[in-house]
């Protein structure tokens, strides 16, 4: 379905930070901005499918 562009670095970095951001969201650390933090579901999704829509735009490969 989707071409991997992402070497596995750049999985893992992106799911952490993703699920860091939507955790933060449910603590509701940000107050009126915790909204915000549910841009952490676009590092998440791009990490598990291993393809970056950004990337394939830019010609961007992380993967060998």
């Amino acid at each position: 379905m989707f071409a991997k562009n992402m070497r596995t670095w750049d999985r893992i970095l992106r799911i952490v930070v993703g699920a860091a951001l939507i955790i933060a969201f449910f603590m509701g650390v940000g107050g009126s901005w915790n909204w915000a933090f549910l841009i952490g579901i676009v590092p998440l999704v791009t990490g598990v499918l291993g393809s970056c829509p950004a990337y394939s735009v830019f010609g961007i490969k992380t993967s060998g």
